[in-house]
């Protein structure tokens, strides 16, 4: 493509510039407007700068990608619903051996909820799971936040429907969901495998250490519970019960007392049951000390001198039978009613699931991926049998409009001829037929998804990459499409910056009630550089 006029190339640059800035820095001071606003503003500024016409901007908007993005996030909400991501959250708990077996457990979890249902929401739900284990436990948080981000980034890339980036490639490469999967999965696998062992060697001292004093501290409660189970023994108890007799003795006459006022007065039937059910009770754990006969002594001797006729006493202790009846077949139809609720939400959550596995089973064998993800929230909708509206609202429209307005501005900036020029530099030394070009190519885009983003870069990039590889032949070029996917997806955990997942687990951590944990830039970047470099290098290998 021939480079625009110098005018459309200056007025083109500036537009997106702007989209740019406000993308990777949505607050900066001068006009802290946010991402998705910026990329409107991008959107029209291309289309008043007369770089694209308003037809042209229309066309610009990719709508199966956008009906992909919206049926993930309806049926994630569906799942959210079903407790899937808090049983998620139990499974990092579950049994756990220690420190590196929860960071372990981690770096698997977020790897698969994320291929499953993207990497941005399951960084949202499992965040606070993570930062209150390792609270509970007494755990420095930086190691396994570090492992919720990178392992979800590392995973997404294995699905079509991980992360964005993935949605825009599987889109336009026309490459099925089980073609996809099963070209990066094994790069997936041994990439969490390799960043697994990269956080262990970076903080096995650190771990080592908060796992000897976890080990000390349940020691401890332990020593404190044995202590206390020898003071509370039976044995001990009827010994010290016999010491204080008068002060028992005193206790069963107030509540005898308690009784008669009841029985006199005009208690509520809930409260006499309830009342008489704690004295019942109280007076059991006297009998088992040892002080049974003299309550039972002091409870006759009240019986005698309560004041008031015998048959008005008799009426009453009937309308309390009758009214306690009442009151245990209420609480009997309360619990069958509990009993069907229960049944009817695990019947739901089943269906829910059902509809999710039916839909990734639909993806596999190739059928459309936006539609068959609509029809899937769809069925989620019908089936709830109630008014979607609450859930609706949960969906982010705002990133959905964010991805109209970038549509538009990458497709302005592609007429301006400038990201043809660069890539006609780059294509002879960056041809994937041999190991040095796809170095040159991950090298490119990994510079890239952290200047630009990944999107931004797959939208720039993946139609030219592509036609390169299929100047080479038809393999190559479903291979260059998986490597994009691949390099732009694991290029997000280079630095904070680098994909929406990571600031969603820095700010979900930062603002975390009671709990909360500031993890700055340079603690990522310290971790992120070498396990990007690393990792990237390791799947490259791996891509078929």
């Amino acid at each position: 493509m021939v480079m625009a006029s110098a005018v459309k190339v200056a007025l083109g640059s500036i537009a997106f510039a702007i989209f740019w800035v406000l993308a990777v820095f949505p607050a900066v001071p001068f006009l802290p407007i946010g991402r998705t606003a910026g990329s409107l503003l991008g959107a029209m500024m291309m289309v008043l700068f007369r770089v694209l016409t308003p037809d042209q901007a229309y066309a610009a908007i990719d709508l199966p990608i956008l009906g992909l993005l919206f049926g993930t996030m309806v049926v994630s909400v569906y799942l959210e619903r079903a407790d899937m991501f808090k049983y998620l959250g139990k499974l990092l708990s579950w049994r756990s051996k220690g420190a590196k077996d929860l960071l372990c457990r981690i770096c698997i979890i977020s790897a698969i909820s994320s291929a499953l249902f993207t990497n941005d929401t399951s960084c949202v739900v499992l965040t606070e799971f993570v930062l209150k284990i390792a609270r509970q436990h007494n755990l420095p948080p930086h190691p396994f936040l570090l492992a919720l981000a990178s392992s979800a980034n590392i995973g997404s890339s294995a699905t079509p429907i991980g992360n964005p980036q993935n949605l825009v490639i599987a889109v336009q490469s026309n490459i099925s969901f089980g073609k996809f999967l099963f070209g990066i999965l094994p790069a997936m696998l041994v990439g969490i495998t390799v960043n697994i062992a990269i956080l262990m060697c970076m903080y096995w001292r650190l771990l080592s250490a908060a796992q000897k004093d976890e080990e000390d501290g349940i020691a401890e409660i332990v020593a404190d519970e044995d202590v206390s189970s020898h003071r509370f023994s039976p044995a001990t108890m009827s010994h010290f019960t016999s010491l204080n007799s008068q002060e028992w003795n005193s206790r069963l006459d107030s509540l005898n007392m308690q009784n008669s006022s009841e029985m006199n007065g005009h208690a509520s039937p809930v409260e006499s049951l309830r009342n008489r059910v704690k004295s019942e009770s109280e007076i059991r754990s006297v009998a088992s000390s040892g002080a049974y006969d003299s309550a039972r002594n002091s409870s006759a001797s009240k019986e005698v001198t309560t004041d008031g006729p015998p048959q008005k006493k008799d009426e009453s202790v009937a309308s309390k039978r009758v009214a306690s009846s009442v009151d245990i077949l209420a609480q009997l139809n309360e619990g069958k009613e509990d009993f069907s609720t229960k049944w009817k939400r695990m019947l739901w959550k089943s269906c829910v699931y059902l509809v999710t596995v039916g839909m990734l089973v639909a993806l596999l064998m190739g059928l459309n991926m936006s539609w068959t993800t609509i029809t899937a929230a769809l069925a989620l909708v019908v089936l709830d049998f109630k008014d979607a509206r609450p859930c609706l609202e949960k969906v982010s429209y705002s990133l959905l409009i964010f991805f109209c307005g970038m549509f538009i501005t990458v497709d302005g900036f592609n007429k301006t001829g400038i990201p043809s020029t660069l890539w006609d530099i780059m294509e002879p030394y960056a041809q994937i037929d041999h190991a040095a070009g796809t170095a040159v190519l991950a090298l490119v885009v990994l510079v890239l998804s952290n200047l630009a983003s990944n999107v931004p870069t797959v939208l720039l990039l993946g139609g030219r990459v592509a036609a390169s590889a299929a100047a080479i032949s038809a393999a190559d070029e479903k291979k260059a499409w998986l490597i994009l996917a691949w390099v732009s997806t694991v290029a997000g955990n280079l630095s904070l910056l680098g994909s929406a997942a990571n600031l969603i687990v820095c700010e979900q951590a930062r603002r975390a009630p009671n709990f909360g944990y500031d993890l700055s830039f340079w603690k990522h970047l310290k971790f992120g550089l070498p396990s990007t470099i690393l990792v990237t290098a390791v799947g490259l290998t791996l891509i078929r």
